[in-house]
């Protein structure tokens, strides 16, 4: 069944689009057959395998690198189907083109890699080879099937690496608002660290690397694809907005369902 046939329930948001729109968004994507220069693809979607176009991307053109790879899962993508491997192996598939993307980062660029928890030890290994990594973000996405004899997996790592010690990192534009249960004052009686607002009492604070406050897009929310493992523009502007300033190049090799361009082009990054 095309996206455009498929039935859904009357309060489903799930974006639908036309085979008009289809071919008419079609048109635009790009295929690669030499090297190029970022005029040629900046804020288009390139349509291709990473292995097929590695090797025609310039060099020193990214500021924030995004990647979202398979989780080796036997999973199928559209057309092309990802096969579970050993670690070994998986290491290896993972260094044959992270080896190759280094050469694309600018020397300040901030790189983010997600993974699930049987793949983030493979991810580490390689990432540490080429990178600095900084921190690893555990985000609670709050889905999947449970079991009857083991632990239901709901959170995912998402690994923090920059090329070298000169990286951007906008804390002033992720710090969070949060409720104060116990609010402390001054002995003047002044909020001490807390501020008040409509009889309510919060306090700003610096990020941490654990995220329990996006969900992943569900059937009511109208950011939602039929792609299954959509991730949220609530965790990508926290990334984009945290690593990169505005009209800096964002590029996501594996971009999915285009979360990461649409969120880069709304928050006026380029793609």
């Amino acid at each position: 069944m095309s996206l455009s046939n498929k039935k859904r329930a009357p309060l489903n948001r799930t974006i639908n689009i036309s085979d008009a729109e289809i071919k008419s968004y079609a048109g635009k994507l790009l295929k690669l057959n030499r090297k190029i220069v970022l005029s040629d693809i900046s804020d288009k979607i390139i349509n291709q395998d990473l292995f097929e176009v590695m090797d025609f991307l310039p060099d020193n053109f990214v500021d924030l690198l995004f990647l979202d790879p398979p989780y080796n899962l036997n999973k199928n993508f559209s057309s092309v189907n990802f096969k579970e491997m050993k670690n070994d192996d998986y290491e290896n598939w993972l260094d044959s083109w992270i080896s190759k993307l280094v050469r694309t980062l600018k020397p300040n660029a901030s790189i983010y890699f997600c993974c699930d928890w049987k793949t983030s030890i493979p991810a580490y290994n390689i990432l540490k080879k080429y990178l600095l990594i900084r921190n690893r973000i555990t985000w609670e996405r709050e889905k999947g099937r449970g079991s009857k004899d083991n632990w239901k997996n709901s959170y995912e790592d998402i690994w923090y690496c920059t090329l070298s010690e000169q990286f951007t990192f906008n804390v002033d534009d992720v710090k969070l608002k949060r409720m104060v249960r116990a609010p402390y004052k001054t002995l003047e009686g002044a909020p001490k660290d807390w501020q008040s607002e409509n009889g309510k009492n919060f306090r700003i604070t610096h990020p941490s690397n654990l995220w329990t406050d996006i969900s992943i897009p569900f059937w009511s929310m109208p950011e939602n694809t039929d792609h299954p493992t959509q991730k949220p523009e609530k965790l990508l502007a926290k990334l984009i907005l945290a690593s990169s300033n505005e009209n800096d190049l964002v590029f996501d090799p594996f971009l999915g369902s285009g979360t990461t361009a649409v969120t880069a082009k709304k928050l006026n990054r380029k793609f």
